[in-house]
């Protein structure tokens, strides 16, 4: 499914985002940046030990923010590494976290010229952040960046598994019948 968002496009997609050729993936990482399970492993694993050793000399990133590495063997160029919240129960902060966690990533990708990324599903797995509520902020977050004044082209969601990318389907639908900005296009 794909959305037409002023001059960009946001594009759904289920699929492996280690595999994708964009100019960044995003890779929803931990604060410590170290590596971890889901997401974070695949990328660790497919991209190889460049990735870690610039995570290394990073160090930290806040929950809300992130960073950006080289991509390793990738297929993509360069890896945002972009800190979801745990999630408690939606009343510590969360949406603001999450939302800051893909706005920063839209904003890293922008700096460094980036035309093209693609985003997983962030805080929907061990963090167990609602997926439904975390693709209507992902949505909202990222349809907002792309109306403003950007040189980012694509944004594309690859999401695990078919009911993962049958929720962030509806989000999308939901927030395209509000906003008339956003025009889907298949």
């Amino acid at each position: 499914m794909k959305a037409k968002i002023g001059r960009s496009v946001l594009e759904l997609v289920e699929g492996d985002i280690t595999e994708q050729r964009v100019d960044a993936i995003v890779n929803a990482a931990n604060e410590g940046l170290r590596g971890g399970g889901g997401v974070d492993g695949a990328i660790h694993r497919a991209g190889g030990p460049e990735i870690m050793a610039e995570c290394r000399r990073i160090g930290r990133c806040p929950t809300g923010s992130a960073v950006i590495t080289t991509g390793g063997q990738l297929p993509a160029r360069h890896v945002i590494h972009a800190v979801g919240p745990v999630w408690r129960d939606g009343a510590h902060g969360e949406p603001n976290l999450l939302a800051g966690a893909y706005r920063s990533s839209l904003q890293l990708a922008e700096e460094h010229n980036l035309r093209t990324i693609a985003f997983p599903s962030i805080s929907t797995g061990v963090y167990g952040y609602p997926i439904d509520r975390a693709a209507r902020v992902a949505l909202r977050t990222v349809a907002d960046y792309l109306k403003g004044d950007t040189r980012v082209e694509l944004v594309r969601f690859v999401l695990f598994g078919r009911s993962a990318y049958d929720v962030y389907v509806q989000a999308l639908q939901e927030l395209a019948d509000r906003d008339e900005a956003i025009q889907l296009v298949s």
